[in-house]
């Protein structure tokens, strides 16, 4: 290249010049070329000790920057900062840990890692509605009723904050506390039952307390990774340290069962708590394809029976109601989740419960059935900074038993 410059600066050189001025130019063309001989020879020198560092694996090889060759007469540019070394001669390390997606189940996918806190402290709203309707008396033709009919409204409404703490035990394996503090109010619209009065009547009652409190065992099962599911073993075990359903006043005279029933079976005060020991074991599956992320779990909740149970009711009194043992609860979920950006992430999602029958005294008690909640979710999740996060779900009611809204806001900040 420096030849042909020179031939084409020669060729545009008058024919006046003397032969001295063309020697002399030339010999400063020679002079520059000579430089960059030399400084080309220095870069491939520079570029066999590295290959030959990497073969022996003595070391990081360092990336070069790309030399700029110098027009002719000016000194080469110095060298830029060196980049950062990278690990020859080993593979690079692939996380271990699942993908995170926007949480909107209770379990989250994620582990806290080895000797690392987490408090998330949370807000969870609800609200459900129901009609009831019983026809006390008996027909005589299908349109005909004689007797009284019992219609009731019931219009729910739970606010729940907890805060929950999980502190990693390794890389693999998770320990999760969590304390709610439970504030419930209902409405129920209906008539006086066993009256012929056709004026509705409002019955209010709330209930503010501590609930049951929970603790959960974690552990990721194998290494994932891109098309290869992870696999969460958890196991949930959940105290009966809220207000007790059986130690609140229920609006009855004597009885609320049977013969010779009074009142209207309502609780003057709202429980927090099931009033139930419960063990909970599950399994949460998280598969990655790019660039959604799959996931979903299975878990098995079962109710410890209590034995010489009785309900308070007006006048201090007890109605005995002996050996009761809760239905058990099958449930199942699953979601997909989207990243949108390297903050922002989507999911969607659908949990169902199936709830067994109680018992009383080794029989189904009275007005119990198998209850089906199914409810679709709705997650978004944001990272505030590389230790906060803020995530909000939204859920709606599929079923007549499943509360028609609730709404979760959690934010999670690492220690």
């Amino acid at each position: 290249m420096l030849v042909v410059a020179s031939q084409a600066t020669l060729a545009q050189l008058p024919e006046q010049r003397s032969n001295a001025e063309l020697a002399a130019e030339l010999t400063e063309l020679k002079k520059a070329l000579a430089e960059q001989r030399a400084l080309l020879e220095d870069l491939r020198r520079q570029v066999a000790e590295e290959r030959l560092a990497s073969t022996r694996g003595t070391g990081a090889a360092q990336s070069q920057p790309q030399a700029n060759v110098p027009p002719p007469g000016q000194a080469p540019a110095p060298p830029g900062p060196a980049q950062p070394a990278l690990a020859v001669g080993q593979p690079p390390k692939r996380d271990s840990k699942p993908p995170e997606v926007a949480p909107i189940f209770e379990s989250p996918g994620v582990l806290t890692g080895r000797g690392k806190l987490v408090l998330e402290p949370a807000f969870q709203f609800g609200y459900s509605s129901s009609n009831r309707v019983a026809l006390v008396g008996y027909t005589i033709i299908p349109a005909l009723l004689i007797g009284l009919i019992d219609v009731r409204e019931v219009k729910r409404n739970t606010s729940t904050a907890t805060l929950s703490g999980r502190y990693g035990l390794s890389n693999r394996t998770e320990l999760e506390l969590r304390l709610p503090y439970i504030y419930r109010s209902d409405s129920t619209v209906s008539r006086e039952v066993f009256t012929g009065s056709a004026v509705e009547k409002v019955f209010d009652v709330s209930g503010r307390a501590l609930g049951d409190v929970e603790l959960s065992l974690r552990h990721q099962l194998n290494d994932g990774g891109a098309e290869k599911p992870y696999y969460v073993a958890g196991l949930r075990f959940k105290t009966r340290t809220g207000r007790d359903p059986f130690e609140v006043v229920t609006d009855c005279v004597r009885r609320c069962i049977g013969e010779n029933a009074t009142g209207t079976g309502l609780p003057l005060a709202l429980p927090t708590g099931s009033g139930f020991y419960a063990l909970q074991p599950s399994l949460t599956w998280l598969y990655p394809t790019d660039p959604a992320v799959l996931f979903g779990s299975v878990s098995y909740l079962h109710n410890f029976q209590r034995k010489n149970l009785s309900r308070l009711v007006l006048d201090g009194e007890r109605e005995p109601l002996g050996t009761v043992k809760p239905g058990a609860v099958i449930g199942f979920n699953f979601g997909v989740g989207l990243a949108l950006n390297e903050k922002a992430s989507l999911s969607f999602g659908y949990d169902h419960s199936s709830i067994a029958r109680t018992r009383q005294n080794g029989v189904p008690a009275p007005g119990s059935v198998r209850t089906q909640l199914g409810t679709l979710l709705v997650g978004f999740s944001y990272r505030l900074n590389p230790k906060q996060t803020v995530n909000v779900s939204v859920g709606a009611g599929l079923t007549r038993d499943t509360p028609d809204v609730s709404v979760m806001l959690r934010v999670p900040t690492s220690m």
